[in-house]
């Protein structure tokens, strides 16, 4: 069994009346690859921003490493392992795709965002930032402004970021929106070869379920804000209450 990484207990969102996600209590762990599904309005991104802290709980707790994070910082929380795709987008739209990862990876070496002290003789910077653009497959576009960019090329930066990034947690919320069908299958096989790393933990809202059945270890089911279904891909898919109740149109399109 591997490590618990991550881990919710009755995690809860109230905006006004309304409970967005319902006393949700879940475990991660280290070499996983869980898929979050359901329902369009089922509670999946507000579970991804309460993890990831863009959204206060209004009960229960996060823990990273048995560590209480509720009530820590997005940034704290980044620096402390989570990473997710959107957080670290766009952050020099003016700048070039190669800056825009070097920036990423000099803050993950504690040298702060100064673009001054991104030298040249920084050459170990500029390796790991360009090591993370052939992963993606994007060192050909370098050079190229980031708001020029088409939409599946961004969203391949968004995951060159993550892997400068080098989090322990990795949240990919749809990942392939909007790309191209040449171009999903490179972000779709980084994940697969991420996760065949043993220290790190993956959260995937995605779906496609073919996505899914290809990538997940283990599928969990919101609906309405709540638990509905936990376990291995293909018991949950395979679940008529799933499939009828929760996954509904989703499920007959795939």
């Amino acid at each position: 069994m591997h490590d618990v990484v991550l881990e919710t207990d009755n995690l809860t969102a109230r905006f006004g009346g309304h409970v967005a996600v319902d006393h949700v209590t879940c475990a991660f762990r280290s070499s996983e690859l869980t898929a979050i599904v359901g329902p369009n309005g089922a509670g999946k991104t507000t579970y991804f921003n309460l993890i990831s802290g863009q959204v206060a709980a209004s009960e229960g707790t996060v823990k990273l490493d048995g560590r209480e994070i509720t009530r820590v910082t997005v940034a704290r929380r980044t620096e402390m392992g989570i990473g997710r795709a959107f957080q670290l987008t766009n952050l020099f739209p003016n700048l070039s795709v190669l800056e825009n990862v070097r920036l990423v990876v000099q803050a993950r070496r504690n040298k702060g965002f100064n673009l001054f002290s991104m030298a040249a003789s920084h050459g170990e910077i500029t390796d790991a930032a360009e090591a993370a653009l052939g992963r993606v497959r994007m060192q050909d576009l370098a050079g190229q402004t980031v708001s020029e960019l088409s939409h599946g090329n961004q969203r391949k930066l968004e995951v060159a970021l993550l892997i400068a990034l080098d989090p322990k947690v990795y949240m990919f919320d749809e990942p392939t929106a909007g790309m191209s069908v040449d171009e999903a299958p490179v972000v779709l096989e980084l994940i697969e070869e991420l996760k065949s790393d043993a220290t790190r933990t993956i959260l995937l809202v995605e779906h496609k379920m073919d996505v899914i059945g290809q990538l997940a270890d283990r599928i969990i089911v919101l609906h309405n804000g709540a638990l509905a279904a936990d376990g291995p891909p293909a018991e949950v898919i395979a679940s008529d209450v799933v499939q009828e109740a929760y996954m509904g149109k989703a499920l007959e399109d795939a």
